[in-house]
């Protein structure tokens, strides 16, 4: 077999989970949206709601009539996009809460699903979902009437703990919300880790739980094992890949692996990179290819069968680093020809 073998490990979500829970004061949920960060929703979730999370978000109304068949009946699950045209009978049937973001979502929802639960998301500064203060004061009497189950907004910059934005838009949800009769929800993984001011009745940790920043405790998720499909030798001078990538300094001993950017192995993380041989690292040498990688074996001593490109020694974050990117990217770039194995649940 030459695909490459990723390790879930679901009992670390689970505890990545009951971690953050233990931090708040009100309830925890879970964000399962993008498959999971692409990790598996089903499994994930069903993992989650043994240790507990009773409320789950996804990004649309297809996500979670997926997860409703997963989870049954109890859990609640919410739709961050809200009530999109077309969404009205899966939002019903599968009993889906929509995060209500204009006037014109709000409509829909009241005309078409009289009395079905909804959320309001409003806008307190991030500029991307939810209604801004001046649509939310004309709408609020009408929209608290209708009995929300949930009011929420996002935090833009809790990665930073001493970003203003933080207590900003902390001021702005308090100003929009204070006094109302409905749950409030505002923190991410970051708004846990900011402050309990920003905790409110139910917070909603994403990247946290599968073992990304900002949430520096976290266990490790995911392991990435990729098989060596050739060595071969190199004198001194030879070359490597497309563009001549790679120049060998010295007699180099090379493996090539099994995977590549067709697998969320994003091309810009090549030249810091390296693969693990246990605790010996094998950088990458020359260009990421669509299906290929080669890496330079010469000082671990013999050919591996296989070098690890997550784990232990080389988190999401680590390689986000070396792509400049966010570790969320990697996450949900992971491809579908890995073979998937999950451990714990």
């Amino acid at each position: 077999m030459s695909t490459a073998f990723l390790t879930i490990d679901l009992d670390a979500i689970t505890a990545n989970w009951r971690a953050l829970d233990a931090m708040t004061a009100g309830e925890t949920a879970a964000v399962v949206k993008a498959d999971a960060y692409g990790l598996g929703a089903a499994k994930v979730a069903r993992s989650l709601a043994r240790a507990g999370a009773r409320h789950f978000f996804v990004a649309v109304a297809e996500e979670g009539a997926a997860l409703r068949d997963t989870l049954g009946s109890g859990p609640a699950i919410y739709v961050f996009s809200g009530h999109m045209p077309g969404d009205a009978d899966m939002i019903g049937d599968m009993h889906l809460t929509p995060m209500i973001n204009s006037l014109e979502q709000m409509i829909r929802h009241v005309e078409s699903l009289p009395g079905h639960p909804f959320g309001i998301q409003l806008d307190s500064g991030m500029n991307r979902l939810g209604m801004e203060p001046g649509e939310w004061a004309a709408l609020r009497d009408i929209a608290l009437a209708q009995d929300p189950r949930l009011i929420m907004s996002h935090l833009a910059c809790a990665d930073e703990s001493d970003h203003a934005m933080n207590p900003q838009q902390l001021a702005t949800f308090r100003e929009m919300t204070d006094g109302l009769d409905v749950p409030r929800s505002l923190a991410n993984t970051g708004g846990i880790l900011l402050d309990a001011a920003y905790h409110f009745d139910l917070a909603r940790p994403g990247i946290g739980l599968y073992g990304g920043r900002p949430f520096a405790e976290a266990r490790a998720v995911v392991t990435l094992d990729i098989p060596v499909i050739q060595c071969r030798d190199l004198a001194p001078g030879e070359t490597v890949g497309y563009a001549n990538g790679f120049t060998a300094p010295r007699e180099t001993r090379i493996a090539t692996v099994a995977a590549g950017y067709a697998d969320g192995i994003l091309r810009a993380m090549g030249p810091k990179t390296s693969l693990w041989a246990e605790d010996i690292p094998c950088p990458i040498a020359g260009r990421i290819s669509m299906d290929l990688i080669c890496v330079d074996i010469t000082d671990l001593g013999h050919d591996p069968k296989s070098l690890q490109l997550l784990g232990p020694y080389q988190s999401i974050d680590t390689l986000a680093d070396h792509a400049d990117t966010i570790g969320y990217e990697i996450l949900t770039s992971l491809g579908a020809r890995y073979t998937r194995r999950y451990i714990g649940g």
